[in-house]
């Protein structure tokens, strides 16, 4: 009897096990620290981050950075690629936050948290699968080498801290939107007239469009040119049907905008 109540017992464990690690990961935590700490201007397409507030509210970002750092490779690779991506982002922009707080008030840029060897994004202080991980790890190995995603969106998602930088979002990236969100931080994005714009016959971009244009060419949607991306997006851009035309033509030719590296805090 006792050995059959044992069984029992653990049975229920087990079960009740399984379907804690099936339950998606709360981002409810970092929903609220973006809410309350990202200023949302020029229709969202910027935003300013109050990082006096997150410092402030440290403890909660950094309790959110440690749910993060408590997921498996086996639990990750049994969610659902939604859910993947959705992690991912969001570790590599709390963890950028994370990175400034370490030196804010006393820096005009992630830059300069580098050195002459190592860049900001090959620091390895992300806790994540059992192992430590750079920025760089997240976005160059996890997100866009993993093979999983191929998914060019992802560019105005991630959020390295810089006025020149696409907005960070004021909202988690959940599994349920996430569609949705990538879409819309893309359209947002290409609307804004300071980092993109067409000037003559020449359409002026984000440099963004030059450091990982490969990324715009493998295939998404049926896209295989950083032009017929473009002509996806047109609307965002204010191109007019003729303007779409002569791109497709190939009479439009493509410039690539100077980076701003300026912190984009409020």
């Amino acid at each position: 009897m006792n050995n059959k109540l044992s069984y029992f017992f653990v049975l229920v464990f087990s079960l009740g096990s399984c379907v804690l690690a099936a339950q998606p990961l709360d981002h409810q935590l970092w929903d609220t620290l973006l809410k309350k700490h990202v200023v949302v201007i020029k229709n969202g397409s910027v935003t300013q981050v109050d990082y006096a507030g997150f410092q402030k509210d440290h403890v909660l970002l950094q309790r959110y950075l440690d749910s993060l750092a408590g997921i498996t490779q086996q639990d990750f690779d049994a969610k659902t690629a939604n859910s993947q991506l959705a992690i991912l982002i969001n570790l590599y922009n709390a963890a950028t936050i994370e990175l400034i707080l370490t030196e804010y008030p006393n820096l005009a840029s992630i830059k300069e948290l580098g050195s002459f060897f190592r860049s900001p994004w090959k620091k390895t202080f992300i806790s994540a699968f059992n192992k430590n991980l750079s920025l760089d790890e997240v976005e160059h190995d996890l997100i866009r080498g993993s093979g999983r995603y191929n998914d060019p969106r992802i560019h105005f998602a991630v959020n390295c801290a810089s006025i020149g930088c696409p907005a960070l979002r004021a909202e988690a990236y959940t599994a349920e939107k996430l569609q949705a969100q990538l879409d819309e931080q893309t359209r947002l994005f290409l609307a804004d007239n300071t980092r993109n714009r067409l000037s003559g016959d020449e359409l002026q971009v984000s440099s963004i469009f030059k450091w990982y244009q490969e990324d715009f060419e493998k295939g998404w949607n049926g896209i295989d040119a950083l032009e017929a991306f473009f002509v996806r997006y047109s609307n965002a851009i204010h191109l007019a049907k003729s303007d779409v035309e002569k791109l497709k033509r190939g009479d439009i030719s493509i410039a690539y905008l100077e980076y701003d590296w300026r912190l984009n805090k409020k």
